[in-house]
């Protein structure tokens, strides 16, 4: 057979398909949010060891609905940056903009590919309402100076965990330090829905206002009986069932992903495992002489194996490319999200950066970085196999 390495394989067990037909074979199902959703929504957050998680549609809307919290919540008006690294997915970016904040940008560091804290800390200034921190491709971002210095100065940390589940800080899983954490349940990630997300935090309002901002702002979704009979009482001229209290849309799942994600959530701990090893493995035999190779595996739960070519030399990265091609090793440029967001076209208008030598990491990132997939059932011998061909490559 001929040698081939897709970026993701296995994903969709059969063992999710039986729980879905068992679900469909119900009689009077509801498809649509229903039990199962708040099933999941609860296994979720034990396992994260959170009180309280939203079930969304992407990890996207999770962004989105999370930077949409904190623009009800803050009391500040002047408060209206938010610190958010240039590596990243381009919806982490997006919230930020479409909520009405200045996106504030910091680079990253290599051996986590996260936000550096040095230059978070020196970007904190009197408007800056949050740092949302992005935990790369399974790495933790967070030290402890970062925590300390964020509380001091009250300035709120939202985590974006979308490729990092179970990865941890201090044996304390990732997406239970911030006020408010996002997570992807995309195909490709530890674990799949097939599309959908999470909003997890401790704060009950906050969770209250993130279940009305997924269904149309409706207050009933907030399930609070106090609240909603106060709204009702405000908004006499309403039909209760009908009071919208913030503009949103809809950003519900249904209870065929949470069925789905109710079974993948029992073998996560397991498989992130096995990813672990599979990336101790893979750096252990990968050139670095070729490729850089000093990540900081502390707390980490890989999601894709990270590559970094030493080279500066554009020429040799497109011969590389093209060998990757050859070989059938499917891969993707720039790491998180493509590499700098700052050169993508859709910041244009918001931001305007003429030197990018202050972002040197997430540029060597931009130009030279890759991944290629890591999944559970990859064996031994085919992670030998992916290195000795990385290696065999003449730069």
């Amino acid at each position: 057979m001929k040698f081939k390495h897709p970026l993701m394989h296995n994903n969709f067990t059969n063992l999710d398909l039986v729980k879905v037909k068992e679900l469909l074979s119900k009689r009077n199902i509801i498809l649509t949010q229903s039990a199962q959703v708040e099933k999941f929504e609860k296994a979720w957050s034990r396992w994260l060891g959170v009180k309280y998680s939203t079930f969304v549609n992407s990890g996207s809307s999770a962004n989105y609905i999370t930077i949409k919290i904190l623009n009800i919540i803050n009391k500040k008006s002047s408060k209206n940056e938010i610190i958010i690294p240039a590596l990243t997915w381009v919806s982490d970016v997006n919230s930020v903009i479409m909520n009405g904040y200045k996106p504030v940008f910091v680079d990253v560091n290599l051996s986590n590919l996260s936000m550096n804290v040095e230059q978070v800390l020196k970007k904190i200034n009197k408007k800056t309402l949050a740092v949302f921190i992005t935990h790369a491709q399974g790495f933790n971002g967070l030290n402890d100076r970062l925590l300390k210095e964020l509380k001091k100065r009250k300035i709120h940390l939202i985590e974006d965990v979308c490729e990092s589940h179970g990865a941890k800080h201090k044996n304390k899983k990732l997406g239970s330090y911030g006020l408010i954490s996002n997570f992807s349940f995309y195909y490709a990630h530890h674990m799949t829905t097939i599309e959908g997300g999470m909003i997890s935090t401790n704060d009950k309002k906050i969770f209250e206002i993130s279940k009305m901002l997924r269904s149309h702002g409706m207050v009933r979704e907030a399930k609070n009986n106090i609240f909603e009979k106060k709204m009702i009482n405000k908004y006499k001229d309403l039909s209760q069932k009908f009071i919208f209290l913030y503009p949103t849309l809809n950003f519900r799942n249904n209870e065929i992903g949470a069925t789905i994600g109710l079974n993948q959530l029992k073998s996560l701990n397991k498989n992130n495992q096995k990813r672990t090893i599979n990336f101790t493995l893979f750096l252990k035999n990968l050139d670095p002489k070729k490729y850089f190779i000093n990540f900081d595996l502390i707390g980490s739960s890989n999601y894709a194996f990270p590559l970094i070519i030493n080279t500066k030399s554009l020429k040799v990265r497109d011969k590389f490319e093209r060998y990757l091609t050859l070989q059938n090793i499917e891969f993707r440029r720039g790491n998180a999200g493509g590499g700098n967001q700052l050169r993508q076209p859709y910041i244009k208008e918001f931001i305007k950066i003429k030197n990018f030598s202050q972002f040197k990491n997430v540029e060597r990132i931009h130009f030279f970085g890759y991944y290629i997939g890591n999944y559970p059932d990859l064996k031994k011998e085919k992670i030998m196999k992916i290195t000795q061909v990385l290696n065999n490559i003449k730069f």
